[in-house]
This record gives C-alpha cells, structure tokens and sequence, in this order.
C-alpha cells in the first residue's frame, strides 16, 4: 500500500523566518526537514497536547507526512528515510512508509479502533470498552503500552475538534456547544482556548486558524492527501 488511509503527505517552504502555529489534532507527523546548504534530517513529531508555535530558518524544506490518528512508525523506518533523504532520491519517503503503514508492527488493533471511537459524539471510556470487549481499565492499560495519551485525550480533543468543524457556518456558539456536548457555551469556549489556544469567536475571525483546526486528522480523517502550505 502507498498512503492510502495510512498517511497525509505535505509540504512547506519557508520563504522568511517562520513562527508558525501548530495545533493538537492527534497525529504524529514524519518529517523530513531540509535546511537551506544543511543536511537533510528526519524526525517524528510526538503527540501534542496543547497549542505550539514552530520556528524555521528562512529556506527550510519540509516534506511532510501525517499519519493516520494514532499511528506511529519505528526507529528503522525512520532512519531509512533518512538513508533515502540523504542520498536525494525523490519519493522514496512515501514509498517506504506505505511499505510501513500496510503492515504495522505491533500495532493494537482495538486500540485503532477504540481512537476512532473515541473521537466521535456520545462515547465514553465505559461504552467503547464494552463495544470492544473489554474493561475500560484494560484499555486504558493498553493505550499506555501503545506509548499513546489517555482515552480521555481522544475524546476531548475529538470533541474540541467538532465544535471547530462547525465554526465555519453561522449557528449560534451556544447552540454548537449543545450539539458537540459541552455542558454549555463558556465550556466550549474554555475547551478550545486549551486545545487552540482561541475562543471560538476568534476562530471564525481567523480563517486560516480555523482551517488549521479543522484539517483532516481525528475525526475527520480522509486518507491519503496531498498538500502544499
């Protein structure tokens, strides 16, 4: 497999100094960084739990690929990504993570499961476990063997996510609120102060922080994409 639901593939130019903001949106992002007369560098982004400001060198490259929600790769994908961004090789980073992501190892397929759950209205920690099985303890045990953050961070952050998904149109904040379950609007507006660091009146102001908020990942996840930014 090549992408497919398995990763998000971008990239960016930073044409000038950049501070450029980065948002909760529960996926790691594989990056292959390129610096202007510097060695290529691969890294794998952790999981973020709050708002970020990321800051690049003026003539920094980014290939980019975000993966599915949840999803990780190993050490030795990683370094052969490096191998293949050193030796200036053109798409071998997609062809080497699809080869990855067709068949990942030691994945927890209840846990994948449980996340996309999780993400969407109505679920409880208690409810996705009985759907699978399961005691809600022995699933949170095993998001932690995953090296993943709390269910409760799924749900949270896949709540936050809805409400923001529904910023672009002109409903009502308190009725938005209701819909995506908060127990009212000031609830809202404190949920997405913490997880993008804005109210929600600021949200739809700030277009392209919205659609930062907004861009296919937990709960909205459309497979594989292509982008430049």
């Amino acid at each position: 497999m090549r992408g497919g639901t398995a990763f998000f593939a971008w990239q960016h130019l930073a044409t000038a100094p950049e501070r450029a903001p980065v948002l909760p949106d529960g996926c790691r992002d594989v990056l292959v960084l390129r610096p202007a007369g510097a060695t290529p560098r691969v890294v794998l982004t952790e999981f973020d739990l709050c708002p970020r400001i990321a800051e690049l060198a003026a003539g920094t490259l980014i290939e980019g690929f975000r993966l599915r929600p949840g999803a990780g790769v190993s050490p030795q994908v990683l370094a052969a990504i490096a191998r293949d961004a050193a030796q200036g090789e053109g798409d071998g980073a997609a062809e080497i993570l699809g080869n990855a992501l067709s068949d990942p190892e030691g994945e927890d397929a209840d846990v994948s499961a449980a996340i996309r759950v999780l993400a969407g209205p109505g679920e409880s920690l208690a409810s996705v476990a009985r759907g699978l099985g399961v005691s809600p303890r022995s699933l949170q045990r095993r998001f932690r063997e995953q090296g993943l953050p709390p269910p409760d961070h799924w749900r949270l952050l896949g709540r936050a996510r809805r409400a923001a998904g529904r910023l672009s149109g002109a409903a009502p904040l308190a009725e938005i609120a209701a819909e995506c379950g908060f127990a009212d609007q000031a609830h809202m507006t404190r949920e997405l102060a913490r997880w993008f660091g804005a109210s929600p009146e600021r949200l739809r102001r700030d277009r392209a922080l919205l659609e930062l908020a907004c861009q296919p990942a937990l709960g909205n996840w459309t497979g594989e994409q292509i982008s430049t930014r």
